[in-house]
């Protein structure tokens, strides 16, 4: 039981816990995984509901059709980067891939992830929009994450008022590089597997000029106000993200506000090369790479 106890104290401390569950019993390596997994699980609710005991929740989900809400947020960068014959099926992945962490979700969300470390990352998350303290000095401070075709969204989505942000647009940018093809029911062939294809180190850098293109469009009418715009985050609302370079993510932003179609422009710039030589480009997929990791937008 101790052995138990240290991995659960481990697990609490750094989301980190050993794979094979050793410390749990079981007549199987899959009996053992699974009581490991459950138990880790239930420390980690009972820690969360302890941390987030009695706090007021700062800004509740309104009370929306949340389908047609993310639709409406999604489907101009849809409309932009496929084709008109796929547009319907991607959009109808996307509309319905946003859970919002909140007292009444982050139970069933924690208890019904796969991965642990994942979980744990998603319980500092909800703890994070709330104010509590975190599990660990070292948890991610973020407050969004992409796991496959599901996106987990912070409360503070509702409260943000940074008009440059925003995170719905930030996480179903990376479902297009975890999501292959033929989930959506579109046809997949040996060089067009996933939906988007995307050069490994672009994808935050993909991800971070969709938000800020959507909310670009979304506060300008012409071009001229679009390249303004651009300036104006660019001197005063840069991401405080390591993973991507400033200077190329401006650059990208300044070549899609010039352009009518600037979602193609920042696809064209953040796929790999052998996709830009090919005619196809805007509409190339790519093999996921398997060291990849769920896409997390960071707080600010």
């Amino acid at each position: 039981m101790s052995d138990q106890r240290e991995e659960v104290e481990r697990y609490l401390r750094s989301g980190n816990y050993e794979s094979y569950f050793h410390a749990w019993p079981g007549d199987t390596l899959v009996a053992q995984e699974r009581n490991g997994s459950d138990a880790l699980k239930r420390a980690l609710i009972d820690a969360v509901e302890k941390r987030a005991a009695d706090l007021p929740v700062p800004a509740p989900v309104p009370r929306l059709d949340m389908v047609a809400f993310t639709r409406s947020k999604v489907e101009p960068m849809v409309r932009g980067l496929f084709p008109g014959i796929e547009q319907e099926q991607v959009l109808g992945v996307l509309e319905r891939s946003v859970v919002y962490l909140t007292p009444e979700t982050i139970h069933p969300v924690l208890e019904g992830m796969a991965w642990p470390h994942t979980a744990w990352a998603l319980a500092n998350l909800y703890l994070g929009s709330l104010g509590a303290e975190l599990l660990s000095d070292e948890a991610p401070r973020i407050v969004g994450m992409s796991v496959e075709t599901s996106c987990y969204v912070s409360m503070e989505y509702f409260r943000d008022t940074f008009r440059f942000a925003d995170y719905i647009i930030h996480e179903t940018a990376h479902i297009f590089h975890n999501c292959k093809r033929r989930t959506v029911g579109l046809r997949e062939t040996r060089y067009r597997e996933w939906l988007l294809e995307l050069e490994f180190r672009k994808r935050e850098t993909f991800a971070y000029c969709c938000e800020a293109y959507s909310r670009i469009l979304a506060l300008s009418a012409r071009a001229s106000e679009r390249a303004g715009l651009v300036e104006e985050l660019a001197e005063e609302a840069m991401p405080d993200d390591d993973r991507i370079d400033a200077a190329e993510y401006v650059d990208i932003l300044r070549e899609a506000a010039a352009v009518r179609n600037g979602w193609k422009r920042i696809l064209a710039r953040c796929a790999p090369d052998r996709a830009r030589r090919r005619p196809d480009v805007t509409h190339g997929l790519q093999e996921r790479a398997p060291d990849s990791a769920p896409g997390s937008r960071s707080a600010n």
